[in-house]
């Protein structure tokens, strides 16, 4: 997710002419996107901070951003500890970047950290960073509704919400032209995306009957998608064990083009700790959908998390 992020923060940038550099010498604004997921993810990201002070010394007109998730769980807390911080700018905020460099320029601290209910960067083409021209990703939804009791997620990254399925479709058509071969659908948990019209997930139980009928579900999506090209070959990560239905599957195997790989984290073998965990599935669950993906797709490779 933070390297789709990335990509799309670079096309941002270049849209008011700041071009990106592989050597962090010669840049005059580096933005490190972070994640939260994890107590040792964040310790990584101070001790880049850390190494960043040779570089400010070396160029006090540099101005470093942090980006992300870690930016909007810590806040002000990161302006005031990590003296050498010029921007924070939370995951839903790329779009404001220019506007918060401008400030840093007239001599301001700068921070955006406001969650959105329909921020999807669906317009924004993202510049494909070290591109094997071969691979890349397509964000499909943002934030995430599963409050699993160990994920700051929710909390950093705000609802769930699903980008509309034709700008989904058009960068897979676009990329097919320039010539790469495959797309990775990319979401907190893929499996849940659903499209009706934008906005949080959780006001779909408020459409009326017909408004419900006429939504995209993450199998009619990858059914479009697979539809791009036939020599397109697509993959979607993460799924959700309670969101893995049937449908799914059946268009997995109605395409050659779709991988047959799943990755499915079980998170613990043991009902009485998921129910801690709020997953919201059962041992037994996970276990039917394991025995349905092999009944429907012997050579389906399943991977997972513990």
């Amino acid at each position: 997710m933070n390297f789709a992020d990335s990509e799309v923060v670079a096309s941002i940038m270049a849209e008011v002419g700041v071009e990106t550099t592989n050597d962090e010498m010669e840049a005059d604004i580096i933005f490190i996107n972070t994640c939260s997921i994890r107590d040792n993810a964040e310790q990584r990201i101070r001790n880049r901070l850390k190494h960043l002070r040779h570089n400010k010394r070396q160029n006090k007109d540099l101005t470093i951003g942090v980006l992300g998730c870690m930016a909007e769980r810590l806040k002000k807390q990161l302006l005031e500890e990590e003296k050498l911080v010029d921007i924070v700018a939370g995951p839903d905020a790329y779009k404001e970047l220019p506007i918060l460099l401008q400030e840093v320029e007239d001599g301001h601290k700068a921070i955006n950290v406001v969650l959105s209910l329909e921020e999807t960067y669906a317009e924004i083409q993202p510049t494909r960073l070290n591109s094997n021209g071969v691979t890349a990703l397509i964000s499909i939804t943002r934030g995430c509704d599963n409050m699993c009791s160990f994920c700051v997620v929710p909390f950093t990254r705000g609802r769930e919400r699903s980008r509309n399925p034709e700008s989904i479709v058009a960068e897979a058509r676009d990329l097919v032209a320039k010539g790469y071969k495959e797309v990775t659908l990319l979401g907190q948990n893929v499996d849940s995306y659903l499209w009706y019209g934008g906005g949080a997930r959780k006001d779909f139980d408020k459409l009326t009957a017909e408004e419900q009928e006429s939504s995209v579900s993450f199998a009619n999506l990858l059914e479009l998608v697979a539809q791009v090209d036939p020599d397109l070959r697509v993959r979607f990560s993460t799924s959700h064990p309670k969101d893995l239905h049937d449908e799914v599957l059946f268009v997995m195997m109605k395409y050659d083009n779709v991988a047959k790989h799943i990755h499915l984290p079980a998170q613990s073998g043991s009902t009485r700790i998921l129910e801690k965990m709020n997953r919201t599935y059962t041992r037994e669950w996970y276990e039917e959908r394991i025995n349905r993906i092999n009944e429907l797709m012997p050579e389906c490779s399943i991977s997972s998390d513990i």
